[in-house]
């Protein structure tokens, strides 16, 4: 007698969710931002919702309300304000620029605490960096793309 095989089902693929990352031995979860000559590192924990940069509160780090309320918006379009302890070490470049890479860190660690969050968090930009830099002064000119003062004569 032949025994005629009976073909199985393609076995379906397996898609794993994406699940946020363990936080370190510490507890914290991180993330580092960027943004011109600035460069933040950021923690993150479950917490009161204390927010320190560079060992003073936020809003006594950050003189201008613009840059307060930008990183204030990062914690409310995620709806994680008050929720998270918030800790950051920020050195180089000026307010403005450390303003930004706080944002970027920001945004990455909290898509490491938690990954559903990762969509909000990039249609809004806070895990897109801004590559735009200082651009350099040339040879022959003041600056970066004056030119001296033509004459004719």
């Amino acid at each position: 007698p032949v025994i005629a095989e009976v073909p199985t089902p393609a076995a379906e693929p397996v898609v794993e969710a994406k699940t946020s990352l363990p936080p370190d031995a510490q507890g914290w979860w991180r993330g580092t931002g960027r943004r011109k000559a600035a460069v933040a590192r950021v923690r993150i924990k479950p917490g009161d919702g204390n927010f320190t940069v560079n060992d003073k509160a936020m809003t006594e780090f950050f003189n201008e309300e613009r840059d307060r309320n930008d990183l204030q918006n990062v914690l409310e379009k995620t709806n994680m304000g008050g929720a998270l302890d918030i800790h950051v070490s920020v050195k180089g470049g000026g307010y403005t620029g450390q303003a930004g890479a706080i944002i970027l860190g920001l945004g990455r660690a909290i898509r490491n605490y938690d990954v559903a969050l990762e969509p909000t968090l990039r249609v809004n930009g806070y895990l897109t960096r801004d590559p735009r830099k200082v651009e350099r002064k040339k040879p022959g000119q003041p600056g970066a793309r004056k030119r001296f003062q033509f004459s004719k004569r």
